[in-house]
């Protein structure tokens, strides 16, 4: 399915210079990024790479409050690990980024394909981040996206509610510590309500893990798995907000039996110059044999910073700190809008071991310090 979509998305693509933005609804986007990355503590020093993220979307009115969408993007990219004069390690590969058609309304939408869904108020440390792998320090929130249908309804008192069905994907997501079975649909929902100075969101999700082949773990080939989820965020004079979730299997894992996710954080904006930002956040994880004995826990801090220099200037800092294992993380970013391109210079450093974050298979990853620069040019 996957190099259908693929075949088929690659050939609207390699045409799509005979649509213009206006001709029968059809837009063609594009976004080309390229990154350099040094670090001295790593076997191969030195990175180079590109990506290019080309998207192709159809709209047909159907009439004044209802269209039929259609969307196709590609992730194609390439990269170079290197030691000077020594080693290199060459990776890159084309393949589906989304695919999806949707039908949306004035308060409805529905959208069946390979997308990106996303919930939750956390904004680094994110128990809620069931279905993508979106890192922070990312300043394109690049992430695979999975394959399902997702339907949602708003109300007019900004309550909604979510539904979706999800097929066919291979790979763990977010938090997942164990791949899913292919062969069976995951299935779940959400309701997002209006409370006094805030809102509130009740998440429910189902499937069904595989954990065949998985070194010392017991094996089987159909875990029934259940996730429940819950966050609240209060805009009073600080944000504040919980978001917690509980992932619970029917069979003996030992400690991955039971996870439990507990994250508080909150936010303020300092009158310091055009507005410091700043916003902390901690993460209590829990990997018990039996429901809520909290025996084996982690905990991890994240505190981030942002700061407009200027209309054209930004600069942010995330850092974490596992207080298990007593290592941190620190990453810091500028950037600078061109008048058609976007420029970073980033430097971080990354602790051999890190807890709380999610680790990403689609983008180049390091240990020890280093340094990033990236262009970026969105057409």
């Amino acid at each position: 399915m996957r190099k259908i979509h693929t075949i088929i998305l690659l050939s609207l693509i390699s045409n799509a210079d005979v649509f213009s933005q206006d001709e029968k609804g059809f837009k063609f986007n594009g976004q080309l990024s390229l990154y350099s990355n040094f670090a001295p503590d790593n076997d191969l020093d030195f990175l180079l790479g590109g990506r290019y993220i080309p998207e192709l979307r159809y709209t047909l009115p159907l009439d004044t409050s209802t269209s039929l969408d259609f969307l196709g993007s590609a992730n194609i990219f390439g990269s170079t690990a290197f030691d000077p004069f020594d080693s290199a390690n060459n990776t890159g590969d084309i393949s589906a980024y989304r695919v999806w058609a949707r039908l949306a309304g004035q308060r409805y939408e529905a959208r069946l394909g390979l997308q990106k869904i996303d919930f939750g108020v956390a904004t680094v440390l994110r128990p809620l981040q069931w279905f993508n792998q979106v890192d922070p320090r990312d300043p394109l929130g690049i992430t695979n996206g999975v394959y399902g249908g997702l339907g949602r309804y708003y109300f007019l008192n900004n309550a909604n509610i979510w539904f979706w069905v999800l097929y066919g994907n291979e790979k763990t997501k977010g938090f997942e510590l164990l791949p899913t079975n292919q062969s069976i649909p995951e299935i779940g929902g959400r309701v997002q309500l209006p409370i006094p100075k805030g809102e509130i969101g009740l998440t429910y999700h189902y499937r069904e893990a595989d954990s065949e082949g998985i070194p010392e773990v017991p094996s089987y080939d159909k875990i029934p798995e259940n996730r429940f989820g819950l966050d609240v965020k209060w805009d009073v004079t600080v944000g504040l907000w919980l978001e917690a979730s509980h992932i619970t299997k029917s069979e003996n894992l030992g400690i991955l039996t039971n996870q439990t996710l507990i994250n508080v954080g909150s936010d303020y904006t300092f009158g310091i110059g055009s507005g410091l930002n700043f916003v902390m956040e901690h993460l209590l994880g829990s990997y018990d044999e039996k429901a809520f004995q909290f025996e084996e826990i982690s905990n991890t801090t994240a505190i981030t910073l942002a700061y407009p220099i200027s209309f054209f200037d930004n600069v942010s800092i995330v850092s974490t700190y596992s207080w298990n294992t007593r290592t941190g993380s620190f990453f810091v970013n500028y950037e600078h809008q061109f008048k058609k391109f976007a420029g970073y210079v980033m430097a971080y450093y990354n602790p051999a071991t890190q807890q709380g974050l999610i680790e990403r298979d689609i983008q180049y990853s390091t240990t020890g310090p280093g340094i990033r620069l990236m262009i970026v040019y969105n057409h």
